[in-house]
């Protein structure tokens, strides 16, 4: 396993990280358990989780990811072994159940400190080694679409919003802190203030990044590399379309789509010719499509680690193989091809 620098923390964390965001929903604690026995063995020593999980997010399960990590924490007594990344929501007019006060038009600090005690009771830990805005607190279109679209509504003071973090830093319930599905703008805002007011500096961004998503590369890969906010890459496998498993309308059981049909990004425009280029690609050159994908996550130069996510051991021992695949500059030239061809189909 390649380890490397997380920001300028001086810490070395592994190439992969294990998420854990189907343990509650389509993993039960017993396998939950046996991935994080796995990934430990394999070498991977930062688990990520978050406080909404599992995924699709509902009230009947929430709380239950962070609770299977903690049992797992506790009956291993292996606390000192691992990095454990978690999130906080932000505002959501969708999620109206996760706190006492609904999250509906802002972030409050009162919120916060109850959602990091909260999770450090379900994961049975006094602190977490990196606390992530789960997605920016601004009043802005996040999970998909490259195109900054503002909404109807009024920013949250970011400086309010790390004097929080850094209140919970000082108190020892955090150790570092870090961004998620955060924009150029949102990321070097958060740097500038924390440098403004000696308030904790993100030492991570954890941003969709595959070779259907490389929408990083534009203006946050510059930020990541000079400021040494590394990514956490989520979702290399474009939520299992890269593996090739959905093509010519293949419903596999257990999986995702199958489950859930909640992956529409993957299905429109270019999105499916993209895809099946990729997996053609990998068959050609005598690749499993899932290894491919991941080994080119892993080269990228702003990459600190990628977040590996799976239902069973064997399709996450296949996926953690990958990363030590080192592709070959044809196969490399013919992926930066496809990617002319159809430019980040699925944003």
């Amino acid at each position: 396993m390649e380890y490397r620098e997380l920001g300028r923390t001086g810490m070395k964390v592994s190439a992969l990280t294990l998420g854990t965001m189907t343990f509650g929903e389509q993993n039960t604690e017993a396998e939950g358990h046996a991935q994080m026995d796995y990934a430990l063995e394999r070498g991977i020593n930062v688990f990520d989780t978050a406080e909404i999980y599992p995924i699709p997010p509902k009230a009947a399960t929430q709380g239950a990811t962070e609770e299977i990590v903690g049992t797992w924490l506790s009956s291993r007594k292996a606390r000192d072994k691992v990095m454990i990344a978690t999130k906080v929501a932000g505002r959501s007019s969708v999620i109206d159940w996760l706190r006492e006060e609904p999250i509906l038009s802002r972030q409050t600090p009162e919120q916060m400190r109850e959602a990091i005690d909260k999770s450090l009771k379900r994961l049975q830990t006094d602190y977490v080694d990196l606390y992530q805005l789960h997605w920016p607190d601004r009043p802005m279109r996040v999970f998909e679409g490259l195109e900054y679209k503002r909404l109807p509504g009024d920013a949250h003071s970011l400086h309010e919003i790390l004097e929080v973090l850094g209140e919970l830093v000082k108190s020892g319930k955090v150790r570092f802190i870090g961004l998620s599905n955060e924009t150029p703008w949102g990321t070097m805002t958060c740097l500038r203030l924390a440098e403004q007011h000696g308030l904790p500096r993100p030492v991570s961004i954890q941003n969709s990044f595959n070779l259907v998503n490389r929408a990083f590369e534009v203006a946050l890969s510059e930020i990541a590399y000079e400021e040494q906010v590394g990514l956490l890459g989520y979702s290399p496998l474009g939520q299992g379309y890269l593996t090739g498993k959905y093509e010519d309308g293949a419903l596999p059981q257990g999986a995702r789509k199958t489950l859930f049909n909640r992956l529409g990004r993957y299905e429109q425009g270019n999105g499916p010719r993209a895809i099946s280029a990729y997996v053609a690609l990998a068959k050609k050159q005598g690749l499993d499509p899932a290894q491919m994908a991941i080994a080119y996550a892993v080269s990228r130069p702003f990459m600190t680690s990628v977040i590996l996510g799976a239902t069973t051991i064997e399709q996450l021992k296949t996926d953690m193989d990958g990363a030590a695949l080192t592709l070959s500059d044809a196969v490399l030239e013919e992926i930066d091809q496809i990617h002319l061809d159809y430019p980040n189909a699925c944003p």
